[in-house]
């Protein structure tokens, strides 16, 4: 049983792993401007992002956060230098580590979250750590056509030496 909270207002802080024992879900829209890490990478900051975060513990005990992010990111197609809403859906679970020690035992596909002991998380943080990373280093519209170069190499040719 997990309850949800929508929330209007950003996520700043919450303490991870008093959201874990309470198997606390969070799930609301936030407006791509929040998120200013991100903002460097897209052509603009129109529109938001969908989550859902989800603390609880795997089958082995591990105190994880899942989070579902979806969104449309407006970037510069690196091709035709013209905007393009990049559909987004990604999905993680993190670990969450007490100590840095811990990231070790993690199974795979689990990524570390270092909490400290304290369990201090700044959860739309995550949520803008997965848009970071699909966010592709060379952006390029779906079915926008290859620009293919023609050289003309004539005056690249006239300087080829004859063998004397």
């Amino acid at each position: 049983y997990s309850c949800a909270l929508m929330s209007a207002t950003p996520l700043s802080e919450v303490d991870a792993w008093r959201m874990v024992s309470s198997r606390r879900v969070f799930t609301g829209r936030v407006p791509l401007s929040t998120f200013t890490r991100l903002a460097g990478l897209l052509a603009d900051t129109d529109g938001d992002c969908r989550y859902e975060i989800e603390f609880g513990r795997d089958l082995s005990g591990l105190a994880t956060v899942d989070i579902v992010v979806d969104a449309e990111l407006p970037l510069v197609c690196q091709r035709t230098l013209e905007r393009f809403l990049l559909p987004v859906s990604a999905r993680q679970q993190l670990g969450l580590l007490a100590d840095e020690a811990e990231e070790a035992a993690l199974p795979e596909g689990v990524e570390p979250a270092l909490v400290g002991p304290e369990g201090t998380l700044h959860p739309l943080e995550l949520v803008e750590d997965e848009l970071i990373l699909a966010v592709p280093a060379f952006p390029v519209r779906p079915g926008s056509a290859e620009v293919e170069a023609v050289w003309n190499d004539a005056d690249a040719e006239a300087e080829v030496e004859e063998p004397r």
